[in-house]
């Protein structure tokens, strides 16, 4: 060590100082309720994600090969809508907490059943979660929309196309209007 090098002290509050970069970031801050309800929507996406993978990998039956495809499609958007929620807290100074324990204490999803699943009963069982994740945001919505529009515009997204799938899916199990159902 040269003499300069053995002079020189760290500052007594450890060098840590505010940078221009910090002082941008102090912008808007979610409130407790704000941070509740976006957690609330996290939960349910992330339960949504893995209950859509273990339908995957058990649904049995007709049209499989069809479902088990879409199923994949619904979960990938499914864990990135979790991610942007959850990013979204980040960005409000917010924790998203999505470790296994919170998820399942937190979901307002039924739980899944296990082993193997007949493509109908799948439809209905993805469909209905589907359908209850939705419910989440949209419950939550209004009171997302009086603090942070921003929050209430990625709900908006992820909603269309929740209820698109929803759609989708359960036309699987629809019979047309006016006809009956042939076994």
């Amino acid at each position: 060590m040269t003499t300069i090098e053995r002079n020189v002290q760290a500052p007594a509050d450890g060098g840590a100082k505010p940078t221009r970069r910090q002082n941008a970031e102090k912008g808007f801050t979610a409130s407790k309720t704000l941070t509740e309800n976006l957690q609330k929507v996290h939960v349910d996406l992330i339960e949504l994600h893995l209950q859509g993978k273990q339908a995957h990998w058990n649904v049995v039956g007709k049209n499989f090969r069809d479902l088990h495809l879409q199923l994949d499609e619904i979960v990938e958007e499914v864990r990135e809508f979790s991610d942007t929620v959850a990013e979204r807290l980040r960005a409000l100074h917010a924790v998203p907490d999505g470790r296994s324990d919170t998820v399942a204490a937190g979901t307002s999803l039924p739980e899944y059943p296990n082993g193997e699943i007949d493509t109908a009963t799948t439809v209905d069982l993805i469909t209905q979660r589907l359908e209850a994740t939705v419910g989440t945001m949209r419950e939550v919505h209004d009171d997302v929309d009086d603090e942070d529009p921003t929050s209430a515009d990625i709900l908006h997204g992820i909603i269309e196309r929740l209820e698109q799938f929803a759609w989708m899916v359960s036309a699987e199990n629809r019979v047309p209007s006016g006809s009956s159902k042939k076994d």
